[in-house]
């Protein structure tokens, strides 16, 4: 059974610093696209960035929002995969989610429909 569980959500100043992280179990993480998404109150999930697998080349893609300030990386060792986020600012609050694919490659995919697995979410609250 996969399962992927989020951590590292809190409450910071803008400005400020996170780094979530998203272990995945029963699941090879290392040859699949994995990318983080947000989704705050009242509105739809919005894709943040996504991780290619290593055997497509293990590229990053961010959303125009969060480039430049957010980092996804992978340590393939661990199955974990972080989200690390600068220079917080308030319109960065929501629950973050962790999903996966089941393809290596992440061309094209910003859609939640894209995605075959979830987290249950870490939040993030950033006050200004």
């Amino acid at each position: 059974q996969v399962q992927l569980v989020e951590s590292g959500g809190d409450s910071v100043r803008a400005g400020g610093s996170l780094r979530l992280s998203c272990v995945a179990s029963g699941y090879t993480a290392n040859n699949k696209c994995m990318g983080w998404f947000r989704q705050a109150p009242g509105k739809e999930h919005e894709w943040v960035a996504s991780s290619y697998a290593l055997t497509t080349g293990g590229g990053t893609v961010y959303a125009d929002s969060v480039s430049g300030r957010f980092t996804i990386s992978r340590d393939n060792a661990k199955d974990t995969m972080y989200l690390q986020m600068n220079k917080l600012k308030p319109e960065d609050t929501a629950m973050y989610y962790c999903a996966a694919r089941e393809v290596g490659s992440c061309y094209l995919a910003r859609n939640e429909y894209e995605y075959k697995y979830w987290g249950q979410g870490t939040q993030v609250t950033v006050s200004s």
